[in-house]
Protein backbone atom coordinates (compact mmCIF):
# COMPACT_ATOMS: atom_id res chain seq x y z
CA UNK A 1 0.00 0.00 0.00
CA UNK A 2 2.83 2.35 0.93
CA UNK A 3 4.41 1.01 -2.35
CA UNK A 4 1.48 2.34 -4.38
CA UNK A 5 1.21 5.23 -2.43
CA UNK A 6 4.75 6.49 -3.35
CA UNK A 7 4.65 5.45 -6.90
CA UNK A 8 1.63 7.39 -7.82
CA UNK A 9 2.32 11.06 -8.71
CA UNK A 10 0.69 13.70 -6.64
CA UNK A 11 -2.67 15.49 -8.08
CA UNK A 12 -0.60 18.73 -7.70
CA UNK A 13 1.78 17.71 -10.03
CA UNK A 14 -0.06 16.45 -12.76
CA UNK A 15 -1.80 19.56 -12.85
CA UNK A 16 0.88 21.72 -13.31
CA UNK A 17 2.76 19.53 -15.80
CA UNK A 18 -0.87 19.71 -18.00
CA UNK A 19 -0.22 23.38 -17.41
CA UNK A 20 3.03 23.48 -18.41
CA UNK A 21 2.43 21.53 -21.59
CA UNK A 22 -0.29 23.78 -22.65
CA UNK A 23 1.35 27.22 -21.83
CA UNK A 24 4.59 25.64 -24.15
CA UNK A 25 2.37 24.12 -26.82
CA UNK A 26 0.56 27.80 -27.00
CA UNK A 27 3.68 29.45 -27.18
CA UNK A 28 5.05 26.98 -30.09
CA UNK A 29 2.08 27.80 -31.81
CA UNK A 30 2.30 31.11 -31.50
CA UNK A 31 5.70 31.44 -33.11
CA UNK A 32 4.98 28.83 -35.47
CA UNK A 33 2.01 30.00 -37.03
CA UNK A 34 3.06 33.35 -38.22
CA UNK A 35 5.99 31.52 -40.13
CA UNK A 36 3.66 28.58 -41.57
CA UNK A 37 1.78 31.60 -43.48
CA UNK A 38 5.08 33.21 -44.66
CA UNK A 39 6.23 29.85 -45.52
CA UNK A 40 3.35 29.59 -47.93
CA UNK A 41 2.74 32.94 -48.98
CA UNK A 42 5.94 32.71 -50.36
CA UNK A 43 5.44 29.55 -52.28
CA UNK A 44 2.43 30.50 -53.78
CA UNK A 45 1.39 33.01 -57.16
CA UNK A 46 1.95 36.57 -56.26
CA UNK A 47 -0.99 38.23 -57.77
CA UNK A 48 -3.23 35.31 -56.34
CA UNK A 49 -1.79 35.90 -52.72
CA UNK A 50 -2.69 39.48 -53.10
CA UNK A 51 -6.31 38.22 -53.16
CA UNK A 52 -6.02 37.08 -49.86
CA UNK A 53 -7.21 34.33 -47.90
CA UNK A 54 -4.51 32.40 -47.92
CA UNK A 55 -3.23 31.06 -44.06
CA UNK A 56 -0.87 27.92 -43.67
CA UNK A 57 -0.81 26.12 -47.38
CA UNK A 58 -0.54 27.58 -50.59
CA UNK A 59 -3.58 28.56 -53.28
CA UNK A 60 -1.79 27.95 -56.27
CA UNK A 61 1.65 26.77 -55.74
CA UNK A 62 4.49 28.39 -57.84
CA UNK A 63 8.62 28.74 -57.13
CA UNK A 64 8.51 32.23 -59.01
CA UNK A 65 9.22 34.14 -56.04
CA UNK A 66 12.48 32.22 -55.69
CA UNK A 67 13.16 32.77 -58.85
CA UNK A 68 13.00 36.15 -59.10
CA UNK A 69 15.01 36.20 -56.00
CA UNK A 70 17.84 34.49 -56.59
CA UNK A 71 17.94 35.88 -60.60
CA UNK A 72 19.73 38.67 -58.61
CA UNK A 73 23.43 38.25 -59.08
CA UNK A 74 23.76 40.09 -55.82
CA UNK A 75 21.92 37.30 -53.55
CA UNK A 76 24.17 34.51 -54.55
CA UNK A 77 27.45 36.85 -54.12
CA UNK A 78 25.62 37.93 -50.58
CA UNK A 79 25.17 34.11 -49.71
CA UNK A 80 28.16 33.73 -50.16
CA UNK A 81 29.66 36.62 -48.12
CA UNK A 82 27.79 35.24 -45.19
CA UNK A 83 28.43 31.72 -45.06
CA UNK A 84 32.04 33.03 -44.93
CA UNK A 85 32.02 35.33 -42.31
CA UNK A 86 29.89 33.23 -39.92
CA UNK A 87 31.68 29.95 -40.65
CA UNK A 88 35.18 31.58 -40.31
CA UNK A 89 33.81 34.31 -37.78
CA UNK A 90 32.53 32.23 -35.54
CA UNK A 91 34.99 29.44 -35.41
CA UNK A 92 37.71 31.83 -35.04
CA UNK A 93 35.99 33.83 -32.11
CA UNK A 94 34.81 30.70 -30.05
CA UNK A 95 38.77 29.40 -30.33
CA UNK A 96 39.85 33.05 -28.93
CA UNK A 97 37.71 33.70 -26.43
CA UNK A 98 38.13 30.23 -25.02
CA UNK A 99 41.84 30.83 -24.98
CA UNK A 100 41.45 34.07 -23.49
CA UNK A 101 39.06 32.97 -20.66
CA UNK A 102 41.64 29.58 -19.86
CA UNK A 103 44.50 32.76 -19.44
CA UNK A 104 41.71 34.82 -16.90
CA UNK A 105 40.88 31.85 -15.25
CA UNK A 106 43.99 32.19 -13.44
CA UNK A 107 43.21 34.27 -10.30
CA UNK A 108 46.84 34.39 -9.68
CA UNK A 109 47.82 35.60 -12.71
CA UNK A 110 50.07 39.29 -12.30
CA UNK A 111 47.26 41.99 -14.26
CA UNK A 112 44.18 39.60 -14.09
CA UNK A 113 42.33 41.94 -12.18
CA UNK A 114 43.12 45.06 -14.35
CA UNK A 115 42.12 43.28 -17.61
CA UNK A 116 39.29 42.00 -16.18
CA UNK A 117 38.37 45.65 -15.26
CA UNK A 118 38.89 46.89 -18.97
CA UNK A 119 36.44 43.75 -20.28
CA UNK A 120 33.88 44.80 -18.17
CA UNK A 121 34.51 48.74 -18.76
CA UNK A 122 33.60 47.56 -22.60
CA UNK A 123 30.36 46.21 -21.69
CA UNK A 124 29.19 49.68 -20.03
CA UNK A 125 30.65 51.99 -22.58
CA UNK A 126 31.72 52.21 -26.11
CA UNK A 127 32.99 55.02 -28.07
CA UNK A 128 29.97 55.15 -30.85
CA UNK A 129 29.76 54.29 -34.44
CA UNK A 130 32.04 57.82 -35.61
CA UNK A 131 34.82 56.85 -33.39
CA UNK A 132 34.44 53.04 -34.23
CA UNK A 133 34.39 53.74 -38.46
CA UNK A 134 37.87 55.86 -37.70
CA UNK A 135 38.96 52.84 -35.97
CA UNK A 136 37.91 50.48 -39.14
CA UNK A 137 39.63 52.84 -41.26
CA UNK A 138 42.59 53.46 -39.58
CA UNK A 139 43.51 49.78 -39.70
CA UNK A 140 42.24 49.65 -43.33
CA UNK A 141 39.47 47.44 -42.56
CA UNK A 142 36.63 48.91 -44.78
CA UNK A 143 36.05 47.47 -47.56
CA UNK A 144 37.41 44.04 -47.13
CA UNK A 145 36.06 40.74 -45.73
CA UNK A 146 37.77 41.20 -42.37
CA UNK A 147 35.53 44.37 -41.57
CA UNK A 148 32.93 41.59 -40.44
CA UNK A 149 34.81 39.26 -38.59
CA UNK A 150 38.07 41.29 -36.91
CA UNK A 151 35.69 43.77 -34.42
CA UNK A 152 33.50 40.82 -33.66
CA UNK A 153 36.58 38.14 -32.60
CA UNK A 154 35.68 39.29 -28.35
CA UNK A 155 32.69 39.88 -26.74
CA UNK A 156 33.13 40.63 -23.20
CA UNK A 157 29.61 39.05 -22.29
CA UNK A 158 30.93 35.21 -24.17
CA UNK A 159 34.67 35.92 -22.54
CA UNK A 160 33.27 35.97 -19.14
CA UNK A 161 30.58 33.35 -19.42
CA UNK A 162 33.39 30.64 -20.42
CA UNK A 163 35.91 32.13 -18.05
CA UNK A 164 33.06 31.49 -15.20
CA UNK A 165 32.91 28.31 -16.78
CA UNK A 166 36.48 27.28 -16.32
CA UNK A 167 36.61 28.51 -13.21
CA UNK A 168 34.07 26.21 -11.88
CA UNK A 169 36.11 23.08 -13.31
CA UNK A 170 38.00 20.86 -10.64
CA UNK A 171 41.51 22.62 -10.81
CA UNK A 172 43.10 19.15 -9.93
CA UNK A 173 42.74 18.00 -13.06
CA UNK A 174 44.95 20.51 -14.66
CA UNK A 175 47.28 20.42 -12.10
CA UNK A 176 47.60 16.35 -12.96
CA UNK A 177 47.61 16.52 -15.99
CA UNK A 178 50.82 18.78 -15.76
CA UNK A 179 52.22 16.39 -13.74
CA UNK A 180 52.02 14.20 -16.38
CA UNK A 181 54.04 16.78 -18.50
CA UNK A 182 51.14 18.25 -20.47
CA UNK A 183 51.36 22.05 -21.30
CA UNK A 184 48.59 24.62 -21.44
CA UNK A 185 47.75 23.93 -25.30
CA UNK A 186 47.00 20.31 -23.99
CA UNK A 187 45.45 21.45 -21.27
CA UNK A 188 42.81 23.43 -22.82
CA UNK A 189 42.25 21.55 -26.04
CA UNK A 190 41.92 17.91 -24.26
CA UNK A 191 40.81 18.79 -20.93
CA UNK A 192 38.70 22.06 -20.64
CA UNK A 193 37.78 22.04 -24.23
CA UNK A 194 35.14 18.44 -23.73
CA UNK A 195 34.34 20.16 -20.46
CA UNK A 196 33.27 23.10 -21.25
CA UNK A 197 30.93 22.13 -24.67
CA UNK A 198 27.57 23.78 -23.17
CA UNK A 199 29.24 27.47 -22.84
CA UNK A 200 31.08 26.83 -26.03
CA UNK A 201 27.73 25.89 -27.79
CA UNK A 202 26.10 28.60 -26.17
CA UNK A 203 28.61 30.94 -27.17
CA UNK A 204 28.60 29.65 -31.00
CA UNK A 205 25.10 29.92 -31.54
CA UNK A 206 25.10 33.94 -30.17
CA UNK A 207 28.30 34.23 -33.19
CA UNK A 208 26.40 32.16 -35.64
CA UNK A 209 23.15 34.56 -35.05
CA UNK A 210 24.82 37.58 -34.40
CA UNK A 211 26.88 36.83 -38.32
CA UNK A 212 24.28 35.93 -40.18
CA UNK A 213 21.25 38.59 -39.52
CA UNK A 214 24.00 41.78 -39.22
CA UNK A 215 22.73 43.64 -42.12
CA UNK A 216 24.07 46.84 -40.46
CA UNK A 217 27.84 46.34 -41.51
CA UNK A 218 27.61 45.78 -44.66
CA UNK A 219 25.65 49.07 -45.16
CA UNK A 220 28.18 51.12 -43.35
CA UNK A 221 31.36 50.14 -43.98
CA UNK A 222 31.38 48.53 -46.23
CA UNK A 223 30.64 50.08 -50.34
CA UNK A 224 31.64 47.80 -52.68
CA UNK A 225 28.86 45.82 -53.57
CA UNK A 226 30.81 42.18 -54.12
CA UNK A 227 31.42 42.38 -50.25
CA UNK A 228 27.98 43.20 -49.06
CA UNK A 229 26.13 40.10 -46.90
CA UNK A 230 22.67 38.68 -47.27
CA UNK A 231 21.16 40.43 -44.92
CA UNK A 232 22.36 43.57 -46.33
CA UNK A 233 21.01 42.61 -49.87
CA UNK A 234 18.20 41.43 -48.97
CA UNK A 235 17.34 44.84 -46.87
CA UNK A 236 17.94 47.00 -50.04
CA UNK A 237 15.73 44.59 -52.03
CA UNK A 238 13.09 44.82 -49.78
CA UNK A 239 13.68 48.98 -49.85
CA UNK A 240 13.48 48.96 -53.38
CA UNK A 241 10.56 46.50 -53.50
CA UNK A 242 8.49 48.66 -51.35
CA UNK A 243 9.43 51.65 -53.16
CA UNK A 244 8.03 50.45 -56.47
CA UNK A 245 4.98 49.16 -54.18
CA UNK A 246 4.22 52.67 -53.49
CA UNK A 247 4.92 54.25 -56.99
CA UNK A 248 2.80 51.63 -59.15
CA UNK A 249 -0.67 51.59 -58.65
CA UNK A 250 -2.63 48.30 -57.46
CA UNK A 251 -4.14 47.57 -61.29
CA UNK A 252 -0.94 48.16 -62.63
CA UNK A 253 0.35 45.62 -60.15
CA UNK A 254 -2.23 43.23 -61.10
CA UNK A 255 -2.16 43.35 -65.13
CA UNK A 256 1.68 42.96 -65.63
CA UNK A 257 3.00 39.75 -67.13
CA UNK A 258 4.80 38.60 -64.08
CA UNK A 259 2.83 36.61 -61.09
CA UNK A 260 5.37 38.03 -58.60
CA UNK A 261 4.15 41.26 -56.56
CA UNK A 262 6.54 43.03 -53.75
CA UNK A 263 4.97 41.25 -51.46
CA UNK A 264 5.44 37.60 -52.40
CA UNK A 265 9.09 38.47 -53.33
CA UNK A 266 9.25 39.91 -49.50
CA UNK A 267 7.76 36.46 -48.46
CA UNK A 268 10.51 34.63 -49.50
CA UNK A 269 13.16 36.99 -48.85
CA UNK A 270 12.09 35.98 -45.20
CA UNK A 271 12.09 32.40 -45.59
CA UNK A 272 15.53 32.58 -47.70
CA UNK A 273 17.05 34.51 -44.36
CA UNK A 274 15.55 32.26 -41.77
CA UNK A 275 15.88 28.64 -43.12
CA UNK A 276 19.44 28.44 -43.10
CA UNK A 277 20.19 29.68 -39.45
CA UNK A 278 17.15 28.09 -37.97
CA UNK A 279 17.79 24.66 -39.74
CA UNK A 280 21.55 24.90 -37.61
CA UNK A 281 19.73 24.72 -34.07
CA UNK A 282 18.95 20.94 -34.18
CA UNK A 283 23.01 20.48 -34.29
CA UNK A 284 23.49 22.90 -32.02
CA UNK A 285 20.90 21.13 -29.50
CA UNK A 286 22.94 17.88 -30.11
CA UNK A 287 26.27 19.58 -28.97
CA UNK A 288 24.22 20.94 -26.01
CA UNK A 289 23.02 17.69 -25.19
CA UNK A 290 26.73 15.75 -25.35
CA UNK A 291 28.38 18.91 -23.36
CA UNK A 292 25.79 18.59 -20.34
CA UNK A 293 26.39 14.75 -19.96
CA UNK A 294 30.34 15.27 -20.34
CA UNK A 295 29.95 18.51 -17.47
CA UNK A 296 28.13 16.36 -15.42
CA UNK A 297 30.60 13.87 -14.65
CA UNK A 298 33.63 16.22 -14.35
CA UNK A 299 33.50 15.77 -10.52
Amino acid sequence: MDQHAVGKTPLNERIATIVNYILLASLSLIILLPLVNILALSFNDGKDASLGGIAFWPRIFSVSNYIEVFKNPAVINGLEVTLFRTIVGTAVSVLLTAMAAFALKNRNLPGVGIASMFIVFTMLFNGGIIPFFMVLKMFHLNNTIWVYIVPTLYSAWNLILVRTFFQSIDPSMEESAKIDGAHDFQVLFRIYFPLSMPVLSVICLFNGVMHWNDWFSGAFYVTDEKLRPLQTVLQQMLTAAEAMRKNLSMNAMMSASSTVTSESMKMAMVIISIVPIASVYPFIQKYFVQGIMVGSVKG
